[in-house]
């Protein structure tokens, strides 16, 4: 099963504000496409990924990111996270309607291709499934069968909401790298210790010499 994976990224100079433990304002946009760079080059080296679409309002980060292979949509609702979700959804589902679709966040420097594919491998298993993050609280992705909508509830006690949704929680083990966002500095740490990619170490050298 070869799935499409929409990937929300909102503008770079509002992005990753709850960093600013750790990184100055004038880095942490940076930090944010950096992150993004690693997420979206390691779900385009997964097995059961087709295609990477990243909805983003963004100029800077949606030629960055285009050139990695994404495909861009522009984020024309910009009415916040699950909007954004909503508007690629379509989009995406309009020029492949059975294809299996799932959201991922944009913040998962340490994403390794085959954990990812060990996660959509069990989603494919239900008609809408979801990863609850590493905190244990929100959602780092959520998947639809071709035949389903995603029916997004990202923010606030996200894992709540999608399971009160009827979205089935995928209980996996071994696939830290999936589950690990970076919101926070003790966030960074923790990704950094699994091991992030190369954008992503090279923007904390940077942050390190500031």
């Amino acid at each position: 099963m070869q799935w499409i994976l929409v990937v929300p990224l909102k503008a770079l100079s509002r992005a990753k504000s709850r960093l600013s433990d750790t990184a100055a304002d004038g880095l942490r946009p940076g930090l944010a496409l950096a992150f993004a760079q690693d997420t979206v080059t390691a779900a385009l080296a997964c097995p059961g990924v087709a295609d990477v679409a990243v909805v983003t309002g963004d100029a800077l980060a949606g030629r960055e990111l285009a050139a990695l292979g994404a495909r861009i949509v522009p984020d024309e609702p910009e009415g916040g996270l699950n909007a954004a979700l909503r508007h690629a959804a379509t989009t995406v589902r309009t020029r492949n309607p059975r294809t299996p679709l799932a959201a991922l966040n944009a913040d998962l420097p340490a994403l390794r291709p085959l954990e990812l594919a060990r996660v959509l491998t069990a989603a494919a298993e239900f008609p809408r499934a979801f990863l609850t993050d590493a905190a244990g609280f929100g959602t780092t992705l959520l998947a639809a069968a071709p035949d389903r909508e995603l029916l997004p509830a990202f923010g606030t006690d996200s894992r709540a909401r999608h399971r009160a949704s009827g979205a089935a929680e995928l209980l996996l083990t071994a696939v830290d790298s999936v589950r690990q966002d970076v919101d926070t500095g003790a966030d960074l740490r923790a990704a950094l210790a699994l091991g992030v990619g190369p954008r992503t170490a090279s923007a904390v050298e940077r942050l390190k010499a500031a």
